[in-house]
């Protein structure tokens, strides 16, 4: 018995008909040849969601209008029909596996890339730039208007010949369609500016000609952002009349939320819950009777078969979700739903990559997002023998790609729980998702036969010597740094301390329930910002912030960092940025700002100054692996203090070493 009947019930749009309701949106990834064309990496990171049994893959925006409309380290391109042979590869790749491929066809307008204009000044609407900080645009003149959009008809032509089931149409996010439809952008006076009926007249006029150039037969789908979080924005209501003015020749609805300037809000943050913005395509839904695509932080296949179950929405889209599970419709088709290595929304590999960083998009839970199990075809050929030290999640990683490949692997955490500090932190409210790729290591674990677990052990030398291993991987992680700091020892070694680190907070949240304190955090880096958000909007305490650099956060991935500064300014948390702590005593803090001292009173401090690598009897370890010829690994935080994505990647890498003592039993030497 199908126990999500709703998920997998088969629907047919204008001709295109999907076989679940569970549709890939279009992400960008920096994949592309620096010339726009495909490459076969790009094609194998899509085909891998197709194989997964999505129903519907969206292609990433796709440039029609050079250099003028692009944007992105690297974009695909399709203004020419040397572009065709690549999309058409593609399109068989995904249709060899039964799923259908859209296309998004788009222009940035002002969220253009600056490099590739070589000198020339971005378009939009008015002279507004898409996010604080970038070049002013200059408007468009109403010719150049109607050159655009004879290129989108052009596009849509180009595409449906390149195979693509469907077209979507980008006019949300700050691109150029939606700096004509929004106040905050659109400014102009003309008949493209003013009214609603007059900002949605340009996207009128190219779904319009869209229409045209595919025929009746035919999905376009239209992509808005249906509430855009500013003052001066498009409100849910606003969105509602704008489509009413240009949605007649759309198939489809895809809503979604947001401009550049909160893309907490359209690339989720961790703690909004799965499906947060299904009440606004229900809005939508309501209105127009459309197939109305949903989107926000899905991972959880029960919440997606209510909210389809409810008629909130007809497809679900998962984006982010499908970059970390590629098989997320075939696992919870197949009953495998306790495997599914669900995003945890940190937004690292991912957004931060791609926007904060320029590089190709990678992911903190899976370790290979283009090859995805394809490691597990190279099986040993000898018996490997693999200690691994440490049950947090990269050891975990490290031990289940090393069975999964043939190893015989024990692995000893001295705890009784395995997930180390992930785990730990998770026992914030606003972490609760980290837990679950903490949850998908442990069942992937309990179900390999050669993957042995010791709890509550921990590894000394004559533990490890009886296991008589060839490789051993110490992932003992890391713990906080608490620098000599003139009265901080003595702080907290009195009865009543009031001075804390960040595990105190985490072994007994209990401990610290008392709502309406005055709280000073030292440190203004991941980990001080936890601890601002927990007091702030779970204690309704008073929160002031200490951080020797120029800027709080300073490190954080893109979208982390714009949450919390919505949350610096929401609460008027109080930050003394460029300062040092000088001393510290049960009840205040002396710190120094531009050679001025000041005495800061608190109820409670918590001393958030990083973390350090934790590798007890490390140098014995050495000393042995070297004696007896057995490769030793040092890994994750245990190696260096990082986040997640870090060890998880080293995790998946230890098998190139795992490969090379199998090449060569017996005779590697330490590394």
């Amino acid at each position: 018995m199908n126990r999500y009947p709703y998920i997998f019930e088969p629907i047919t749009i204008n001709g295109m008909t999907l076989k679940n309701r569970i549709v890939m949106p279009p992400m960008g990834s920096n994949f592309a040849n620096y010339d726009g064309t495909i490459n076969d990496d790009h094609i194998k990171y899509y085909e891998q969601r197709a194989k997964g049994g999505t129903a519907l893959i969206t292609l990433e925006n796709v440039c029609f209008d050079y250099p003028m409309g692009t944007n992105g380290t690297t974009q695909l391109r399709m203004d020419n029909d040397q572009f065709l042979p690549g999309l058409w590869k593609f399109n068989e790749r995904m249709h060899a596996y039964g799923a259908c491929t859209s296309v998004q066809i788009n222009h940035a307008g002002a969220s253009a890339t600056t490099l590739r204009l070589n000198g020339l000044q971005p378009v939009s609407a008015s002279d507004v730039a898409s996010k604080k900080g970038m070049n002013s645009p200059r408007p468009l003149t109403i010719e150049e208007i109607r050159m655009i959009v004879s290129k989108y008809a052009i596009a849509a032509d180009r595409a449906k010949r390149a195979g693509f089931d469907c077209i979507e149409i980008h006019a949300g996010h700050s691109y150029l369609l939606d700096q004509f439809l929004s106040p905050h952008y659109n400014h102009r006076t003309d008949q493209y500016g003013g009214s609603a009926k007059n900002r949605a007249r340009f996207a009128n006029e190219v779904l319009g000609a869209v229409r045209k150039a595919v025929g009746p037969r035919f999905p376009i789908s239209v992509r808005v952002s249906a509430d855009e979080f500013v003052k001066d924005g498009n409100t849910i209501d606003d969105v509602l009349e704008l489509l009413s003015y240009f949605s007649k020749e759309a198939d489809i609805l895809n809503v979604s939320a947001g401009i550049n300037d909160n893309l907490q809000y359209q690339i989720d943050k961790m703690n909004l819950p799965d499906g947060w913005r299904s009440f606004m395509a229900q809005k939508v839904k309501n209105k127009f009777n459309k197939i109305t695509v949903t989107s926000g932080n899905f991972r959880s296949p029960q919440v997606t078969e209510r909210v389809l179950e409810s008629g909130q929405a007809d497809l679900i889209a998962m984006g982010r979700g499908l970059i970390a599970e590629p098989n997320w419709v075939n696992k919870v088709k197949f009953g495998n739903k306790e495997l599914l290595r669900k995003c945890i929304s940190c937004n690292i590999g991912c957004a931060d990559h791609r926007i904060g960083k320029g590089l190709p998009i990678r992911c903190t839970v899976n370790p290979d997002v283009i090859g995805e199990d394809d490691f597990k075809l190279d099986k040993l050929k000898n018996k490997i023998k693999i200690v691994v030290i440490g049950g947090g999640t990269t050891a975990l990683e490290a031990a289940c790609s090393a069975a999964e490949i043939g190893a015989e692997v024990c692995l000893y955490e001295k705890k009784s729980y395995l997930g180390g500090l992930a785990h730990e932190i998770a026992r914030l409210p606003d972490k609760r998702r980290i837990d679950d790729y903490v949850n998908y290591l442990r069942v992937r674990a309990e179900k390999l036969s050669n993957l042995e677990i010791h709890l509550n052990e921990y590894a000394d030398l004559d533990i490890i010597k009886k296991q008589k291993p060839d490789i051993i991987i110490n992932a003992t992680g890391a713990h906080p740094f608490l620098p000599p700091i003139e009265g901080l020892q003595e702080a907290r070694m009195e009865n009543d301390s009031h001075v804390f680190d960040i595990f105190d907070l985490l072994n007994d949240l209990e401990r610290f329930n008392q709502k309406e304190e005055k709280i000073l955090v030292i440190g203004g880096g991941a980990v001080g910002l936890d601890v601002m958000e927990y007091f702030t909007e779970h204690q309704n305490s008073k929160v002031a912030m200490v951080e020797m650099l120029p800027e709080i956060g300073k490190d954080l991935d893109i979208i982390t960092k714009l949450g919390m500064k919505e949350l610096l300014n929401k609460y008027n948390v109080e930050q003394f940025v460029g300062t040092k702590l000088l001393s510290i005593s049960n009840t205040a803090a002396v710190v120094s700002c531009a050679d001025e001292e000041r005495t800061l009173q608190f109820d409670k401090a918590f001393v958030c100054l990083g973390m350090r690598s934790y590798i007890p009897g490390f140098n014995d370890l050495q000393q042995f692996a070297q004696n007896e010829g057995i490769t030793l690994l040092n890994i994750g935080d245990s190696k260096r203090a990082r986040r997640i994505y870090e060890g998880t990647q080293e995790a998946r890498g230890i098998l190139n070493e795992v490969h090379l003592v199998d090449k060569y039993k017996k005779h590697v030497v330490v590394g």
